[in-house]
């Protein structure tokens, strides 16, 4: 389950092909959780990985101990206060963090060892300890599995072993962007959806000088401050037809936003230099201006799609990458590639690279949360 912005999509794939795909609007589980519960529970499967957030080293449900905590707390780096507040508040994204916790909920104290929960970039070892300083979100776990589907995609596309895949993929989603550097066919560097350029919905990585004009911010304000709330519209293919028609200031803001993409990818390049090309996943890559635009940006490398997995005709990367991932870790069709990019490795919290003094005490909570809450924490050396 991939718990998109727009879309919360289910894949189920067998042998590396997709055999059922559902896409259910976000806002509609926001408002009934139940009606995710109902999907999944009606599917037949030997493992479930369940939505991770912000991620943690793979887990089993059966090693979680307080499910509703573990969500909440760990995979949303929230509070229940948030979460309260956020829905009285009408905050729609907060409405699915609670969701995303009462689908959680339910998949661990029904299917128990059966569901897995997934890493997100910071917590691999194939990322520098320098790389993380004072970040968490260097890509959510649904980057992750959009990046592990670009890794098969060119692997494959190219006729090349792992170890030759050398790429950046831009996975440009609904709300939120995420540029990730790969190098020899693993992630080496991130820049994640609230770290990015300005996104959409997301105002992105902000000039501390702003940042502290503000006394104080609430768990949601992740989700405002992009270029819709400015344009005052959440259709990125209207401003992209605002721009062929050179109507202000939308046209601006589109290629404000296209611009924002490619200075992001410039940033993974000294990453991984060796990349021979830019893997386009998510929603907004696949609008050909922004794929045109860029590629007049950054003319010295190319860009091409992401191809999906045999049999996915409807679901995201995203959630096919979530299905990958699972099956390569219970050994199947894509274990050599788990294996190859050390997912499995994972340790730590995604708080453990913050060394602002202001944040030790958020700091420690994430860490001391993660001991209580998994029988067997992953704890980095």
């Amino acid at each position: 389950m991939d718990p998109g912005t727009k879309t919360f999509d289910i894949v189920v794939i067998e042998d590396g092909v997709a055999k059922v795909e559902k896409s259910i609007d976000t806002a509609t589980i926001a408002k009934n959780p139940d009606i995710l519960i109902s999907a999944v529970d009606k599917l037949e499967t030997d493992y479930i990985v369940a939505p991770s957030g912000y991620g943690v080293p793979v887990t089993r449900g059966s090693e979680v101990l307080n499910p509703r905590r573990f969500a909440v707390e760990l995979l949303l780096l929230s509070t229940e206060d948030d979460i309260r507040r956020g829905v009285e508040a009408g905050e729609i994204g907060i409405w699915v963090y609670d969701a995303l916790s009462k689908a959680v909920e339910h998949l661990v104290k029904r299917y128990g060892i059966k569901v897995l929960f997934l890493p997100s970039i910071i917590l691999l070892p194939t990322v520098p300890t320098y790389r993380k300083l004072n970040k968490i979100d260097m890509g959510t776990v649904d980057k992750l599995a959009a990046t592990f589907i670009a890794i098969h995609s060119y692997s494959n596309r190219e006729g090349i072993d792992y170890d030759n895949v050398n790429i950046v993929v831009a996975e440009l989603g609904f709300g939120y962007n995420a540029v990730i550097a790969v190098s020899k066919g693993k992630i080496v560097d991130g820049i994640g959806g609230t770290y990015a350029s300005i996104g959409t919905l997301t105002a992105g990585s902000l000039d501390l000088e702003v940042v502290v004009r503000v006394s104080h911010w609430d768990r949601w304000d992740v989700f405002h401050g992009g270029i819709f709330y400015y344009t005052n519209t959440f259709d990125m293919n209207a401003l992209a037809k605002a721009f062929e028609n050179n109507e202000e200031p939308q046209a601006s803001i589109f290629k404000g936003f296209v611009e924002a993409v490619a200075k992001d990818i410039m940033r993974a390049l000294v990453a991984s230099p060796r990349a021979e090309v830019v893997m386009l996943t998510g929603r907004h890559s696949r609008i050909e201006l922004v794929k045109k635009l860029l590629q007049e940006l950054l003319r010295d490398i190319e860009f091409i799609y992401t191809q999906p997995l045999r049999g996915a005709l409807i679901s995201k990367e995203a959630a096919q990458g979530y299905a990958a991932i699972g099956e390569g870790i219970s050994g199947g069709f894509f274990k050599d590639l788990v294996k190859h990019m050390e997912i499995e490795k994972a340790c730590g919290t995604t708080a453990d690279y913050l060394i602002h003094e202001k944040l030790k005490i958020f700091k420690e909570r994430i860490q001391n949360t993660y001991k209580e809450l998994v029988t067997h924490p992953k704890i980095c050396i």
